[in-house]
Order: structure tokens, then sequence, then C-alpha cells
């Protein structure tokens, strides 16, 4: 009599466990489901919109990029590795404003002159080398390089972080420059406008980069200067942007 209800007992006892059983593996399931439509609710709610970048590039022919093609210049050649960085619904907008043989002052009046806003999310200014080769007064630079310093942040979305500026080329390292004036005396006197302007940025907590060396290799080897032999080519462009690139990601990113 007891072996017959302890065998009911351990009967009941297992319908019980089983039935417990399939109830959490039910729960499991339903679990399972609500989190997976959590999840793929989660992802159409926050969909990746593109994004719109404005660049702008301040200068002279440097900039501007005298003898070489439009998309050669290093604003260009920036803009365009920038974008293989990012989806084809990405818009990257450049503006540029430089000229062969602009001094600080001709670029000073040239951007009064334009419709200049003031939400671009990276700047680069690239000036002096035609106050050095015209004889301006260095205190000329000395007063005009900050102002533009300060047009072009406030362009920056006012923020200092999204400028670069560039240092002044060599061209006393060009055919051009051997044969124009003193080449010696031609690379002290733009050592001395980078060294100023490298000092104020500093100062200022704003990024320099330097390029210069990388013209002074001109000489040695000539496929960094343009057909004019005097400006850089696309190959010296394509060197600035190398070191310009980090640079500018960081910034925009």
């Amino acid at each position: 009599m007891l072996l017959k209800k302890g065998k009911h007992f351990l009967l009941a006892t297992y319908r019980t466990f089983a039935t417990m059983r399939k109830t959490h593996i039910i729960w499991f399931l339903m679990l399972a489901i609500v989190m997976n439509c959590s999840s793929s609710d989660d992802t159409s709610a926050d969909p990746v919109l593109p994004k719109t970048f404005k660049m702008l590039s301040l200068g002279d022919s440097y900039t501007i990029g005298q003898s070489v093609c439009d998309t050669c210049r290093f604003p260009e050649q920036l803009k365009d590795s920038l974008k293989q960085r990012y989806t084809e619904q990405d818009t990257f907008k450049l503006q540029v404003i430089a000229q062969t043989g602009w001094t600080t002052t001709n670029l000073i009046n040239a951007i009064a002159s334009e419709t200049l806003t003031d939400d671009h999310d990276l700047v680069t200014l690239l000036i002096g080398v035609n106050n050095q080769f015209q004889g301006k007064p260095f205190s000329l630079y000395e007063i005009e390089f900050p102002q533009l310093i300060e047009t072009a942040v406030t362009a920056a979305k006012g923020d200092k972080n999204n400028l670069i500026v560039l240092s002044i080329p060599d061209y006393a390292y060009t055919l051009f420059g051997q044969n124009f004036g003193n080449p010696a005396t031609t690379s002290s006197q733009i050592d001395m406008y980078n060294n100023f302007a490298e000092a104020y940025c500093n100062e200022q907590n704003i990024t320099f980069l330097n390029i210069t060396d990388i013209t002074r290799q001109g000489l040695d080897n000539p496929e960094l200067i343009a057909s004019d032999n005097l400006h850089p080519s696309e190959i010296a462009y394509s060197k600035f942007v190398e070191r310009l690139l980090p640079l500018a990601i960081e910034k925009i990113e």
C-alpha cells in the first residue's frame, strides 16, 4: 500500500516539474520575441541621416592652385580625400577665396566683398608670400595676419579648433626663385613670416601645419614644381594633403 502511494507521489511530482519546465520555455520564447521586436523598432526609429560639411579655403596662388588643374589644388584634393571616408549621401561643399598675387591686404578686401557665412566645419588659411615677394613691410603682416585669423575663426562657427593655418611655401627652391633676387634671403624672410605665424597660432591654440619643408625639396625633385617653374605641382599638393587629412578628419568629426 505504501509502495503504491509512493509511486503516485513520484508521478505527480514528475508531472509538476514537467509542467513548470514547459512554462519556463514558453516564457523564454515570448521574451526573446519581444526583445527582437524592440531591437528592430529601435533600428528603424533611428536612421542614419546624410551629412553636409562646409569647407572654406582662404589664401593666394598656393590656395587657388596656380598652374595646376582646378581639381589638383590642395583644397580640392583634401575635399576628395574626405569624401572617400564618408557615404555617397554625405556632401562636402568647398568655397575658395584666393587669387594669384594676393597679399594679406588683398585677401582682407576680397573677404569684405564676399557673403561669408559663419557655419563652416573646416577653414584653411595660407597667406603671406606676396607680402614678402612684393617687399611689403613685415609690420603689415604682423597687423593683418591676426585680423585674418579672427575672420577665419568667425567663419569656422566661431570655433578656433575648426581652423588650420598652413605655412608659406619657399619659392627659392624653384628655378624661378633661383634666378630672382637672392635665394638665401628669400628663404630667410619666408622663415621670418612663418615663425611669426606659428608663434601667433601657438599662443591662440590654433593648429599650424608646416608644409614648407616639402617645397624645399623642389630643386632635388622637380616633380614637386608646376610647369611655370614657380608654384607647387599636383604631386606637391598631394603631399600637403597627406599631412592635412588627419587634422581635417579630427576637426570635422
